[in-house]
């Protein structure tokens, strides 16, 4: 390993907010620190409204000196999501956990503010040139699944090295088949949550729906779960403590998972891990790095009669659901913490 480092592990954070990312650098230092280098996550709030709020963000990191702390050189900088790998630093890796789709793959679609507009024209040009500058000067680029990396090098030409992460949590098991589906993640409209709820009126009566996470759609969803007379049937449980969602993972017969295009998907490997076969969608990106149709889980349009046929499929047919869910135990994702740390500090 040679001799410890001084790292700084570089993430933007939203204030109040916690997701994906932030537990995606917590572990990231945590396994620095037990490898035995000194690290510490440096967070710039980010704000990406008005519009014109996101280059200055992505400035702010820009300006910042992470060569040196109180008189002693910080060794490297690993960046994560956009904009903390515009930081400048001799020693600079990235390990993109995705850029600023707004003005990517989601410009101009419902998913964006950003429109076809001269001004958000303008904008947009001004973050790619950052990105494909700042990118460029990492020492070496890594992502978080082949789906971040395919995007980035669609988009800017660059190219990145898939490095999966490992999952936070632990304790993962497989207890029995039971009669709900299981939703865990943000509920924002990328989660597509809504389509689980429509396929509800479509399967079986006895099949219920658990729904764990937070986020801007919920209140929506409860009252689509009204509108389609369901809501007897969902339980919207928000956050749920570690302990609590291993329970869930163990008692599920299958967890739906089908956001649109998402960057990797750790609920897929926490499915797996749990022995559970996975409903996504033929559009759910990094997902089908994991799961394939009729082998680790069920994959269809993004509809809710295809989704409901899928759903009623594994809730009549225990076996199918054992088998899928043991096929997707095994592709589940092996690497652990410290193969992370020897790629990145290498």
């Amino acid at each position: 390993m040679g001799r410890p480092k001084r790292i700084a592990v570089c993430v933007a954070q939203v204030p109040f907010f916690r997701g994906g990312a932030e537990a995606h650098v917590e572990g990231l230092r945590d396994a620095l620190v037990r490898a035995g280098h000194r690290a510490e996550i440096v967070a710039v709030p980010f704000k990406w409204y008005p519009k014109a709020q996101v280059v200055r963000s992505a400035l702010a990191w820009r300006f910042l000196n992470l060569d040196r702390v109180n008189d002693e050189p910080i060794d490297m900088a690993i960046c994560t999501k956009f904009p903390s790998y515009v930081l400048k630093h001799p020693n600079k890796v990235t390990w993109i956990i995705h850029q600023f789709r707004q003005v990517y793959d989601w410009f101009n679609t419902p998913l964006s503010e950003f429109t076809n507009s001269p001004e958000d024209l303008e904008i947009r040009s001004q973050i790619v040139e950052l990105d494909r500058r700042a990118l460029l000067e990492s020492r070496r680029i890594y992502s978080n699944s082949k789906n971040t990396a395919n995007r980035l090098e669609k988009y800017t030409g660059l190219k990145a090295i898939p490095l999966y992460p490992p999952l936070q949590r632990e304790g993962f098991r497989s207890g029995p088949y039971g009669e709900y589906v299981l939703s865990v993640g943000r509920l924002d409209k990328a989660k597509r949550v809504d389509l689980l709820l429509q396929t509800l009126p479509a399967t079986p009566t006895q099949m219920n729906c658990v729904v764990v996470g937070e986020g801007p759609e919920r209140r929506k969803l409860e009252e689509l779960a009204a509108q389609l007379g369901v809501s007897h049937r969902v339980k919207f449980l928000g956050y749920v403590v570690d302990s609590e969602l291993i329970e869930l993972y163990a008692n599920c017969f299958a967890v739906f998972f089908a956001p649109l295009d998402e960057d990797y998907g750790y609920i897929t490997v926490e499915a797996f891990r749990a022995g559970k076969p996975v409903v996504t969608a033929v559009d759910s990106g990094g997902v089908l790095e994991f799961v394939t149709d009729g082998e680790s889980g069920l994959v269809t349009e993004p509809v809710a009669e295809e989704m409901a046929k899928a759903l009623a499929r594994l809730f009549q047919d225990r076996k199918l659901c054992q088998e899928l869910g043991l096929e997707g135990n095994k592709r589940a994702p092996q690497n652990t913490w410290q193969d992370v740390v020897e790629t990145l500090v290498g």
